[in-house]
């Protein structure tokens, strides 16, 4: 019996790579000839991805960057890219195709809905992306990481999760040290492209902590590259220890590890805090499309395991009194961390491989 296959499209940042990542895990595990279909940006976070994994860059664009002229070149380069992509299929026809969102994933999807390849869709969030919308109802199935996911007429929506990578999954529901006084650990996350935001006011907001905290607390914080060099430097001049990085590897280590999460609330970074079980402050991406960083902060907010602060409200004495609440009050640390984990889906990614070998079947039948 031939090996399957699965292509898995996914754009250029962490929250549609990870949970990708997640699903070629599973899928190889299974004896699944697995390849990946993505961008320049979207290579840059194949470093965890298993080595058995095949890369491909597809040719794609995206209306929202650049100028006039590169506006005007999107539409050759999409077409260029799911014609390719369509030639490829057509000597390697895939079993399954899934897309993650984003631009990059345009050309696998274009090309199986062309020459009719089994096809489904994984939305992170509780609001279509653009690709997605576009894709929803031309998919066998949407698999939504939210629910209730705000879905077109027509289109077949089903509750898995957002699937989490196995370094993740290893350190699930790992037990948690609650704040006191000896060294404790804030990890300061602003998804995987950093955020200024928190590069601002993080720093100052630790900084004005009272000295008898303070002088217990270690930050690791990931803050972007035009922004690490003040971000350390403000740390050092301020006597805390911290160490800062426009990406760290080892997150699920780091989150295990930690007393608090800061975290914008990006789909995988609230499924990693809610699968690991970490006390957070989430200040969602005012910008991000149809407000959906707030709805995915809304599980771990109501059940009591976040505190939410627009970023309309958010200044460095509003930060600081929040980080010290959580760090001076080790029982209601451990409420917030046993919280997230009730919020968690750890079998999402085993919810997702069923729907993909599902379709499989389907088309063998």
């Amino acid at each position: 019996m031939a090996q399957p296959y699965l292509l898995i499209a996914a754009g250029g940042t962490g929250g549609h790579m990870f949970p990708a990542q997640a699903l070629a895990e599973a899928m190889l595990h299974r004896g699944w000839r697995v390849r990946l279909s993505t961008d320049a940006r979207g290579a840059r976070y194949t470093g965890g991805f298993p080595h058995t994994t095949e890369i491909v860059e597809a040719s794609s664009a995206t209306f929202a960057r650049g100028g006039p002229v590169a506006k005007a070149l999107v539409a050759p380069r999409i077409a260029g890219g799911v014609t390719g992509m369509a030639w490829q299929m057509l000597r390697n026809r895939p079993d399954v195709v899934v897309g993650f969102g984003g631009y990059p994933s345009i050309p696998a999807l274009g090309a199986a809905t062309m020459l009719g390849v089994p096809r489904m869709i994984h939305e992170q969030n509780g609001i279509l992306g653009r690709v997605n919308q576009i894709f929803a109802t031309r998919v066998a199935h949407v698999a939504c990481g939210a629910w209730p996911t705000d879905l077109p007429e027509g289109a077949d929506g089903v509750h898995v999760g957002n699937p989490v990578r196995a370094a993740v999954l290893d350190r699930a529901a790992a037990g948690y040290i609650p704040p006191g006084e000896y060294p404790m650990s804030i990890l300061v996350m602003g998804g995987s492209q950093g955020a200024r935001i928190l590069s601002d006011k993080v720093p100052g907001a630790v900084a004005s902590l009272p000295e008898e905290l303070r002088q217990y607390v270690r930050v690791a914080h990931q803050a972007r590259d035009e922004d690490g060099e003040r971000v350390s430097a403000y740390y050092a001049e301020h006597g805390i220890k911290a160490e800062v990085k426009p990406f760290f590897q080892d997150v699920p280590r780091r989150m295990s590890e930690a007393q608090l999460v800061i975290s914008r609330s990006g789909a995988s970074s609230v499924a990693d805090i809610s699968v690991i079980g970490r006390p957070s402050i989430l200040v969602p991406f005012a910008a991000a499309a149809g407000d959906h960083q707030t709805a995915n902060a809304r599980g771990l907010v109501q059940a009591g395991a976040a505190i939410l602060i627009p970023e309309s409200a958010l200044d460095v004495s509003a930060l600081a009194e929040q980080i010290a609440l959580v760090l001076t009050n080790p029982q209601a640390a451990q409420k917030m961390a046993s919280a997230a984990l009730s919020v968690g889906a750890p079998d999402a990614t085993e919810r997702l491989v069923a729907l993909v070998e599902g379709l499989a079947q389907k088309e063998t039948a």
